[in-house]
């Protein structure tokens, strides 16, 4: 059974930093594509960031450059580091991992989701 599991979310102010991680289990982590999606209130399912198992990385344009996705396959946990946080970044923040290599920004590619952890950013 594949569990992921998110932490590290919280209330910070703008401008703020925070690092999120996602701890993985029964999957074969080091050839997993893993990625991060985001959902707001009232909002759809938004594209994060990925990496690959080789790996590479992608990012959302409204992310980049201030946000940075990398795994440990040793710790078998992927991290979001997350800079220069604005209210708009505000969302419950989801781990997602599908065997292969990756790098998709279609949350359809993606066959486990961990539950989520709330980030809230204020003004």
């Amino acid at each position: 059974q594949v569990q992921l599991v998110e932490s590290g979310g919280g209330l910070v102010q703008t401008g703020d930093s925070l690092r999120l991680s996602c701890a993985a289990s029964g999957l074969t982590f080091s050839r997993s594509g893993l990625a991060w999606f985001r959902q707001a209130p009232g909002k759809e399912r938004e594209f994060v960031a990925t990496v690959s198992s080789f790996p590479a990385t992608y990012y959302a344009s409204s992310v980049k450059g201030r946000f940075t996705i990398s795994r440990d396959n040793t710790k078998n946990t992927v991290y979001l580091q997350m800079n220069s946080l604005t209210p708009e970044d505000t969302a419950v923040y989801l781990c997602a991992a599908v065997p292969g290599a990756g790098l998709y920004d279609s949350s359809k590619s993606y066959a486990y989701w961990g539950q989520g952890t709330q980030v809230t950013v204020s003004s």
